[in-house]
């Protein structure tokens, strides 16, 4: 049996859910269905969903080309996967990083622990992916427990080596070709926002007129924040799938500019039909869809062909570490950096941190020559 990925709306509420299916009967494979539905009834993004359930589809089509029960699968078995993924160029053409490979693992080994709980699979497969390993850095206030058994944890048994990069980012003068280079007034906001309040894009995409406080005293509208500034909301109900990935509330300061272009963006979004009954700020200008709110796939393809009139790879994500970059390089504290991101872990932050080759050879130059000595 051969697995495909489809997508599947609900008629009723418009809600997403990403199916494997059998490419000649189109009939839904079972458990990655239960699967696909508890990540939606746990609150995990469309987006989580739409990586999870491609990934699992590889592994389980793996299985049935080599004969293995995938509901009885050992950890040689997995072993032999792993090499399988690693193996395989992407469609580019290259073979794929360890943080791609990791990826893959981790969707299909929550997915086997998943159906271990449900009862699919005996609970030993889903024990066998994993090792106990003792806990190197405990978090602070963390209690180790009685004998400090609680430092203990289970750690996936099968890992791929991931080399460690720099987050890609654009320069002053890049960023300045990609604003320059949008042709309307919404992407230009849509760029300044994530580049200038280092959101992500689902949080962009979710924002609503009433989340835009951009007078100096926003009381009357209930909120004591001075200044210009946006709130970031996590909501379930967004038609275009947006979600704010932290799941908590937040406040964003922004910039002159910000607001500046957001008026710009409100001239052109009059002259839009039906927009006036829509209040995503974000909203399709022309075609069927005028009016409607922006999805991922529309910014990803408009930022894209930005950057290609620029000569540069531009995609959503590289904003926001271009703006994180920027914070971190004019010497904003790690913890307000992680406020103003939405980090819920300051490890994710501190990727940001770690010095890229010309803060290495900046340093170096930096001394004289008897300094070097």
């Amino acid at each position: 049996m051969t697995l495909r990925t489809e997508k599947a709306v609900s008629p009723t509420t418009g809600e997403v859910t990403w199916l494997l299916v059998d490419e000649e009967t189109y009939a839904p494979h079972p458990e990655a269905r239960e699967f696909s539905l508890y990540l939606r009834g746990v609150g995990r993004s469309p987006q989580t969903q739409r990586a999870y359930i491609p990934r699992i589809g590889r592994f389980l089509s793996w299985c049935a080309e080599r004969g293995t029960d995938w509901r009885t699968v050992r950890l040689g078995d997995m072993s032999l996967f792993k090499f399988h993924v690693e193996r395989t160029p992407t469609r580019y053409g290259q073979l794929p990083a360890g943080k791609t490979v990791n990826a893959t693992l981790t969707a299909v080994c929550e997915f086997l622990r998943f159906c271990a709980v449900q009862g699919h699979v005996d609970h030993e497969v889903a024990a066998r992916l994993s090792e106990p390993r003792f806990l190197a850095h405990a978090p602070a206030g963390f209690h180790p427990g009685e004998g400090g058994q609680h430092l203990m944890i289970k750690a996936r048994s099968l890992k791929a080596p991931e080399i460690e990069r720099s987050p890609q980012t654009l320069t002053g003068t890049q960023m300045n070709q990609v604003l320059d280079a949008a042709r309307t007034a919404r992407d230009r906001l849509l760029l300044t926002v994530l580049v200038e309040a280092g959101l992500r894009i689902g949080e962009a995409l979710g924002l609503r007129r009433e989340d835009m406080h951009l007078l100096p005293d926003s009381t009357h509208l209930g909120c004591r924040t001075g200044g210009a500034h946006l709130h970031v909301r996590p909501r379930q109900d967004n038609t275009n799938g947006a979600r704010a990935k932290a799941g908590h509330h937040r406040m964003v300061p922004l910039t002159p500019e910000v607001v500046h272009r957001y008026r710009e963006h409100l001239a052109e979004r009059e002259q839009v039909a039906g927009s006036d009954e829509c209040d995503y700020v974000f909203v399709n200008l022309v075609g069927v869809h005028a009016g409607r709110p922006l999805s991922y796939s529309n910014v990803k393809q408009v930022i894209e062909r930005i950057g290609k009139r620029c000569g540069l790879t531009a995609r959503p994500h590289m904003m926001r570490h271009t703006a994180a970059t920027r914070w971190i390089r004019n010497g904003v504290a790690p913890d307000v950096m992680q406020t103003l991101l939405g980090h819920a872990s300051s490890a994710s932050t501190a990727v940001y941190l770690h010095a890229q080759d010309e803060d290495l050879r900046a340093a170096v130059d930096s001394l004289t020559p008897e300094e070097s000595r």
